[in-house]
């Protein structure tokens, strides 16, 4: 009987052989199995959870952020539109181009309509104005009594040698786009071999001039500066007061307007730019047309265009 017994002790030490303590090796083994399972659920838990966080917590950001996006450019098209309507009811001649812009300082709330670059003919003249008080700014003096002489010329009186000599003392085409550049204008040319005309602009181009003119914030120019070139501006010789100035609801205006027939189409070019006060409100706003038959045609456009634009505004 004793093997009988014998056998049956070691059949129970069979049985409780699962619960003897493993190995240090084996204890090892499963702890790092263990670990192993516990950083694999952290991970899976840090890729599916901090994300999450991540989406939640930036979510408005990137929410408000397309919002605020969307929205400036919603409200940027509406207003774009809305001046586009108004350009529909302003009648175009045959064969005829226009550009507009308009902006108002007060909210900068701008509008554009039309695309393209048109020559610059005689507006122009503000850009050489801007681009000589910078040039006077930059090397820390005054205008000389001789380039107010002339600018007083190329302004008030659209003096074409003026204009031809102050052209040269910013540099030239050179210096006009040097200038233009640190201004922002992104779409101006000069024109080359001297003439100064037959730069090219856009409508947008040409209101960030005028801010450059006319507004405080941003502006490179200082205020005196600033005074200064709007000063003449707003004493056009007699003749010249047309354009933009259809726009004001009073003699509130400063301007500068271009005229050129261009000898290989025999079709006017006809600009006007500045800043008007209409309804209480100071609005800057181009115009910028060519393809005319004649100059008044031209004029006629470019003054039907100014109100319809600055209507827009408000």
């Amino acid at each position: 009987m004793e093997p009988t017994r014998a056998g049956r002790r070691r059949g129970t030490r069979t049985r409780r052989r699962p619960r003897v303590l493993p190995s240090a090796a084996l204890i090892l083994a499963l702890v790092l199995a263990l670990l192993g399972a516990a950083g694999a659920g952290t991970a899976g838990v840090a890729g599916r959870v901090l994300p999450a966080a991540r989406a939640v917590s930036s979510a408005p950001n990137r929410a408000g952020g397309e919002v605020a996006v969307d929205g400036t450019a919603k409200a940027a098209a509406d207003r774009d539109a809305r001046l586009a309507r108004a350009m529909a009811s302003v009648p175009v001649p045959k064969g005829a181009e226009m550009s507009v812009a308009v902006l108002d300082p007060a909210s900068g709330s701008s509008a554009t309509y039309g695309a393209g670059r048109f020559e610059t003919a005689s507006i122009v003249k503000v850009d050489i104005l801007a681009a000589l008080l910078l040039r006077a700014r930059d090397e820390g003096r005054a205008l000389t009594a001789e380039e107010r002489t002339r600018a007083a010329a190329m302004i008030q009186r659209s003096d074409n040698d003026a204009a031809s000599a102050l052209w040269r003392t910013i540099g030239g085409a050179g210096g006009l786009d040097a200038a233009n550049a640190r201004f922002g204008l992104t779409g101006t040319s000069a024109g080359a071999n001297g003439l100064w005309g037959l730069t090219r602009t856009t409508a947008r181009d040409q209101i960030t001039l005028l801010r450059q003119v006319f507004v405080a914030e941003g502006s490179l120019l200082d205020a005196d500066a600033r005074a200064y070139a709007g000063g003449l501006m707003g004493r056009i010789a007699e003749g010249q007061r047309w354009g933009v100035s259809a726009a004001a609801d009073g003699s509130a205006w400063a301007l500068k307007n271009g005229w050129l027939r261009r000898s290989t189409t025999g079709l006017w070019v006809v600009d006007s730019v500045g800043r008007v006060t209409s309804g209480g409100r100071e609005v800057l706003v181009a115009v910028l047309t060519r393809g005319g038959a004649t100059e008044e045609a031209g004029i006629s456009l470019a003054e039907a265009a100014a109100r319809a634009a600055v209507s827009t505004v408000g």
